[in-house]
């Protein structure tokens, strides 16, 4: 695996996931009475996710400040004061019946990470406690209905919240996965703070499975069986790129297109057995003079209303793929190139995108531009 590309990527990212706090009991822990929030007329600078709920609201999730809400006419600024548990965001969901969860994060720029899953009912924050499940396969289920979280940085687990219990699973070994751990062991390498089975992002098919991009490669849950790509066979060592797949999406055709790589890949289910078959084929070419690998590194990708694929990147901006040709939308701010975090199609069909010190941009059909309230 190639660890110095990994270090480098984490040192400019941190984490990309966060797991539930290390509590006992069921979900819903430590209610607060009160949502609060304090009117503010701007989102801030270090915007990570951005959401849409199904009320018509946005949320705005920063790496450092907690959250707004922008319900149309008022901005409200959330931190810890108001219930987060910790005000680095790392992911926002919605269930079937409106409530808002956050991932949140709370890191020392070290090796000590603290978590914690929260979720907003619309008045109050609470905190979920988790169940340990890591040592029980049998928690591993498939429901049209759960939500899924990445656990944090070095903890190698998953999250799968059920509506009443967040269970803390921890995928079956793997020989990549031990002999890496074998490899490095912890009391030879004190400063590594990942773990091989870290889960940067989770994307569910079209066909209900779900899927995590890992350190390890990309691994596909049918329900009752686990599936591995590995980084070999997706290729990421024979140019030489950094591991760690934090970018999964299924396009128009049903073809998986998965971040530093720009081939695509054919998934079928396994001739209804458990597993799929998968393939690599060919994907985006060298076009209108652009090198591939420049747009191979995508952070997150989504494909649009007419199915058009596309991709962010960390320092090359946004591409767009419709099958044939290949379009580059610089973002700058001058002469300096923007650093991109999250690709977001809302609700209407609208593109954002968030980043690290620039704040949200909004595309208006033509180009990337900031937003402004």
């Amino acid at each position: 695996m190639r660890i110095q590309h990994t270090f480098i990527l984490l040192f400019f990212i941190a984490v990309l996931s966060a797991s539930a706090v290390e509590t006992d009991g069921r979900t819903n822990a430590k209610p607060l009475a009160s949502s609060g929030g304090v009117p503010v007329s701007e989102i801030g600078k270090d915007i990570f996710h951005i959401f849409q709920a199904r009320n018509k609201n946005y949320w705005f999730g920063s790496n450092s400040r907690g959250v707004c809400r922008f319900d149309g006419h008022t901005l409200t600024h959330f931190t810890t004061n108001d219930g987060l548990a910790y005000n680095q965001i790392r992911g926002i969901q919605e269930d079937k019946t409106g409530n808002i969860y956050f991932t949140t994060l709370d890191w020392d720029g070290g090796r000590h990470f603290a978590d914690g899953i929260s979720k907003f009912d619309g008045k109050a924050f609470s905190t979920l406690a988790p169940t340990d499940s890591t040592s029980s396969e049998s928690a591993w289920k498939l429901q049209p209905d759960d939500l899924w979280f990445a656990g944090a940085q070095d903890s190698g687990v998953v999250y799968r919240y059920d509506g009443r219990t967040l269970h803390r699973l921890r995928f079956p070994k793997t020989k990549a996965g031990e002999e890496h751990i074998s490899k490095y062991p912890r009391n030879e390498f004190p400063n590594m703070t990942y773990n091989p089975y870290d889960v940067y992002v989770i994307y569910k098919d079209r066909k209900g499975n779900i899927w995590f991009g890992t350190n390890l490669g990309v691994c596909c849950y049918d329900g009752s069986s686990f599936t591995w790509i590995s980084e070999e066979e997706l290729g990421f060592d024979e140019v030489g790129r950094a591991f760690n797949v934090r970018s999964i999406i299924e396009d128009k055709n049903g073809k998986f297109w998965f971040s530093n790589t720009t081939h695509r890949w054919n998934v079928a289910q396994n001739n209804g057995g458990p597993g799929i078959n998968f393939r690599k084929e060919k994907g985006i070419d060298s076009a209108n003079g652009q090198n591939p690998d420049d747009l191979a590194y995508f952070m997150s990708s989504v494909t649009d209303d007419n199915g058009d694929l596309w991709m962010a990147t960390l320092n090359a901006g946004v591409w767009r793929y419709d099958g044939k040709k290949l379009a580059h939308y610089p973002i700058k701010d001058g002469h300096s190139t923007i650093r991109l975090f999250s690709i977001y199609k809302d609700n209407q069909g609208d593109l954002w995108l968030g980043t690290h010190t620039a704040g949200v941009f909004k595309f208006n059909g033509t180009t990337f531009k900031p937003f402004k309230l």
